[in-house]
């Protein structure tokens, strides 16, 4: 019997900083088998096996309730032993001073995603950034969002791999830079420009760009983009080169409806630059009015929008990209129709 994905499923969950409470631990039987809880150690809790490691808070944390289930896995006390490597890893733990949970929460730490697909060799992708960052805190763009992720895995799977292949991207409001990174380096992308609207979130991604190798060449690059200023002679005009960007990607960009008339003031800058572009949103439906706001706006516009169908996997059924499922998130396919409307001229009621 294979018992290798029980602890790669750990592994997974335990490098993306899944909730402690919310890891799905080996079952009891397996717990109470020495060579699973050596795995455990070797593969996730040594740290000399890991090159970006977890917060010591966090670590502290998965071990007390690693260890909490290994005691209940506990049949025959003279039989089954806990790992004396895992003892010593929390005892080591305890022993150091930790910072408050609050000060944890505004720390940056390294955090590991890996692609929902169960071969050994899944791409992963690591970025430093701030997991507990809350959406009402103003600048979003230091954290990775569940609309990217649920894109995210959209695009690894066959029916959305074929908007990236041999590809020009430009990413829209890219934040951590999570989805450009899964593009350039494992979805076969030609081109990928990553942008966000603020300095400090497109240095931060220049960071994850060192942390995932693809610091050098022209494979992937940042660009300081405000959505409603005008494109021509910035980084997204290719014009001069004879290039074009053929698919434009957005995760949770519709969630402000200030927002919204300067994001479709730029989508039609990049139509109007690119007649044939696609442009692929993901987003968290948090506010029904918000959403359907910018599905009329690009109506009111000319832009055609299909609704793709890639549902949400169930928690429990998640192997990669591992993210909340209890607000739905939506994923639209835009293009142009031709009909060109002052975006400006929408009116916020």
């Amino acid at each position: 019997m294979d018992h290798s994905w029980p602890v790669e499923l750990l592994k997974r969950q335990y490098l993306q900083l899944i909730d402690p409470e919310r890891l799905e631990l080996p079952c009891k039987k397996l717990l109470r088998m020495p060579l699973i809880q050596a795995r455990i150690f070797d593969e996730i809790l040594d740290e000399s096996a890991l090159i970006y490691l977890p917060p010591e808070r966090y670590k502290s944390r998965v071990l007390k309730r690693l260890i909490k289930a290994l005691e209940e896995a506990i049949e025959d006390p003279e039989e089954d032993e806990i790992s004396d490597d895992i003892s010593a890893c929390l005892a080591q733990s305890m022993a150091q001073p930790l910072p408050s949970a609050s000060s944890a929460a505004q720390q940056k730490s390294y955090v590991t995603y890996t692609a929902p697909v169960t071969n050994p060799n899944a791409p992963r992708i690591t970025t430093l950034e701030a997991p507990s960052l809350l959406a009402s805190s103003g600048t979003t763009g230091f954290r990775t969002w569940e609309a990217a992720l649920h894109l995210g895995s959209y695009l690894v799977s066959e029916d959305g791999n074929h908007h990236v292949a041999d590809q020009r991207i430009i990413e829209l409001g890219a934040g951590t830079g999570f989805l450009s990174i899964l593009c350039a380096k494992h979805l076969g992308a030609r081109h990928v420009l990553a942008t966000d609207g603020s300095l400090e979130v497109v240095t931060d991604i220049k960071v994850n760009l060192d942390l995932n190798e693809l610091e050098e060449g022209d494979l992937i690059k940042t660009s300081v983009l405000r959505w409603g200023h005008a494109l021509i002679g910035c980084p997204a005009d290719c014009r001069r080169e004879e290039l074009s960007y053929d698919v434009a990607i957005g995760a949770d960009v519709t969630y402000d409806i200030k927002s919204m008339p300067a994001l479709i003031a730029t989508m039609r800058d990049l139509f109007e630059l690119y007649p044939k572009l696609k442009v692929l949103i993901a987003a968290t439906r948090r506010n029904e009015e918000t959403l359907q706001f910018f599905l009329a706006a690009c109506e009111t516009n000319g832009f055609e929008t299909e609704r793709l169908d890639f549902s949400m996997p169930k928690a429990n059924d998640q192997t990669g990209f591992f993210h909340p499922t209890s607000t739905p998130i939506q994923l639209s396919l835009i293009t142009n129709q031709g009909a060109r409307i002052d975006p400006f001229s929408l009116q916020l009621e």
